[in-house]
């Protein structure tokens, strides 16, 4: 305890000891003093009085040198050991002198253990012992039989408790210790919880960066896809019309597809206006999904002139608005190309509602093509194949092209269902 007290108690229990140490040993040495030349006459001859007078001067410059010298001297210092021996020897020898003069030496107990090495701290607790056994026995050396009992029973009770104590000390310094080296672990987890915050600061604001251009890349490839999917097709039906009316001959079949080409147009006019304001498609306006599916197809095939079919199977349930401009977009796509590459003379648009996922089928009877021989993009720059995987990824979908040359196509697209709402 009085190895541990000093360094690890708060700052006011730190003061008060340190105070003790200070001042104390003058305050012990005057009470011992004035006890002592109270008790003198009867305990003291004349010649001990004076010799204890000599080594209470001695004891009081000494105290008075280490007031001074301790300001500076680390803990077991040199210094201390000796001012630890000097006064346990003057302590001694007046309590040899006046069996009171162990109110003096009693301060022995309590500063052993800052000043000594551990080992020392012992022989100087066991010294302080025979000392206070010796005052207590009535002087030493003992004048007779029982007072030598006396003083050996006393010895063995300083002796027990000087262990007690020692014993209580080592537990406390333990203890004492063990917290500190948690309050450091503490301090460490702590630095390195600090660390990992601002870690983490730094890798939550990397990914918010990397996160908002990756909706810039999305947006940017939606956009586009969008815009091939309404507006460029458009254009592209619009080219078609013109083409025919350029090597037709005949009035009013050229009548028929300048009015496409002007209807094709009216409509990529308003599919613009509508990506630029909300990207979503017009045709899902007002009509659910397979009504949108059956007119896009019934239009498609009154454009190119292919009999198409659009069928709808299972429960027909309002999808989310993803969804539906995801599969009308697919099958727009698919149409597009089954006119611009497929020569084909049916095509049949299958939208199948199943209890938790959503397919479509578009297939046709065209000249076919190798799909792995498709590059990524179209070779115009388009989207195509590409494209509609896109869209479909983004619904946690698939898309599957069935094709070889000559044998027609066969486009599968599917999705989770997710209701509307």
């Amino acid at each position: 305890m009085l190895d541990t007290m000093p360094n690890q108690e708060p700052p006011s229990a730190e003061d008060g000891w340190e105070t003790f140490f200070r001042w104390g040993p003058f305050g012990l040495l005057a009470l011992g003093t004035l006890v002592c030349a109270a008790t003198a006459p009867a305990l003291m001859s004349r010649g001990e009085v004076y010799a204890a007078g000599v080594l209470v001067a001695a004891a009081l410059a000494l105290q008075a040198w280490w007031a001074v010298k301790r300001r500076d001297s680390p803990r077991r210092a040199p210094a201390g050991i000796g001012y630890y021996a000097a006064r346990t020897v003057l302590a001694a020898v007046l309590a040899w002198l006046n069996p009171f003069f162990s109110i003096y030496a009693v301060i022995g107990y309590f500063d052993a253990v800052p000043l000594l090495p551990p080992r020392l701290a012992r022989a100087g607790l066991l010294v302080t012992a025979v000392t206070m056994a010796g005052a207590q026995a009535g002087g030493l050396p003992p004048g007779s039989a029982a007072e030598l009992l006396l003083f050996g029973a006393l010895l063995a009770l300083n002796a027990t408790l000087v262990m007690v104590f020692g014993r209580i000390d080592e537990k406390q310094a333990e203890e004492s210790r063990a917290k500190a080296a948690t309050m450091a672990a503490l301090e460490r987890a702590n630095a390195r919880l600090e660390q990992a915050l601002a870690e983490n600061a730094g890798l939550q604001t990397q990914l918010l960066v990397q996160a908002r251009e990756a909706g810039v890349d999305e947006e940017r490839r939606r956009l586009a896809a969008e815009i091939h999917d309404t507006i460029a097709q458009g254009l592209a039906g619009i080219v078609t019309q013109l083409e025919v009316v350029l090597v037709g001959g005949d009035p009013a079949a050229a009548r028929v597809h300048v009015e496409r080409a002007q209807a094709l147009a009216r409509e990529s006019l308003g599919e613009a206006r509508r990506t630029v304001h909300a990207l979503g498609p017009r045709a899902l306006e007002h009509d659910a999904l397979h009504e949108a599916l059956g007119k896009t197809v019934a239009e498609w095939s009154e454009r190119t002139g292919v009999r198409a079919e659009f069928t709808a199977t299972g429960t027909v349930e309002p999808l989310h608005d993803e969804i539906e401009a995801t599969f009308l977009r697919i099958v727009q796509e698919a149409l597009a190309n089954a006119a611009r590459h497929a020569g084909a003379d049916r095509v049949g648009v299958t939208l199948s509602y199943m209890e938790d996922e959503v397919t479509l089928d578009v297939r046709d009877d065209g000249r076919g093509f190798d799909p792995l021989a498709v590059p990524v993009r179209g070779a115009a720059g388009g989207f195509g194949l590409a494209g509609m995987r896109s869209r479909a990824e983004r619904l946690a979908g698939t898309v599957d092209v069935e094709s070889e040359p000559g044998g027609g196509t066969a486009i599968s697209a599917r999705v989770p269902l997710v209701r509307h709402g």
